[in-house]
């Protein structure tokens, strides 16, 4: 049951919330990761704010507010999707999917494929949000991870698009946020990206995959 945003926001930090509670001593591991990148991202911000002039501006300043925001949201997603092989919550879900689906192709795909392959898909569910948690805080590969995070919400607009206790207008304002941030190469704003640019990777193969990426 919700409370406040402060106390909640608190007990998020805190690892007090019932998803961190399902994994025992494992979730001061989670509380430990979430307050690195968060630390990390910071540092990342006062080090663009320091060396470089044009970073020094209040929309560079909202820029990685809104993108560190939209991290922390996966984090805490992600949370629900543990503990592995097969959450509790991610479980419910999917089935709630296969009820609600638009399409029946859809429906059939979560039905037939996902719901019996759950102990393999829900590790990879869980390390991809991860994973946009971690690109969004450090503004890292932002565009990329940015276009993951469309899919996979695009994903769930069509899947719930029916149940009546769910909003679509919540996921489509959800993907046009990360279609935001993936235009706008947020990650160049106080992120990880921003110094990585400044280093002039070059035309080697790993420069020109970071450029597609951020």
């Amino acid at each position: 049951m919700r409370i406040d945003p402060f106390t909640d926001s608190l007990a998020f930090v805190m690892g007090n919330t019932a998803d961190h509670d399902n994994l025992g001593s494992a979730k001061y591991i989670l509380v430990a990761l979430f307050v690195l990148l968060l630390v990390a991202g910071v540092a990342f911000a006062v080090v663009n704010f320091a060396r470089e002039p044009a970073q020094r501006t209040p929309r560079n300043l909202g820029i990685w507010l809104i993108r560190t925001f939209m991290g922390i949201m996966w984090f805490q997603g992600s949370l629900w999707k543990l503990p592995l092989p097969i959450s509790g919550g991610l479980q419910y879900w999917t089935g709630e999917m296969a009820k609600y689906s638009t399409f029946a192709w859809h429906e059939r795909l979560v039905r037939d494929v996902i719901l019996p392959n759950l102990a393999l898909l829900n590790p990879l569910v869980y390390l991809t949000e991860l994973g946009l948690a971690t690109s969004l805080i450090l503004g890292l590969a932002t565009r990329l991870g940015a276009w993951v995070a469309m899919l996979f919400t695009l994903n769930l607009w069509v899947g719930l698009y029916r149940d009546p206790a769910e909003w679509p207008w919540t996921y489509i304002f959800i993907i046009f946020v990360h279609g935001f941030i993936a235009l706008d190469r947020c990650g160049r704003s106080l992120g990880l990206d921003a110094i990585l640019a400044r280093r002039r990777l070059g035309a080697t193969m790993l420069g020109r995959a970071w450029r597609l990426a951020s």
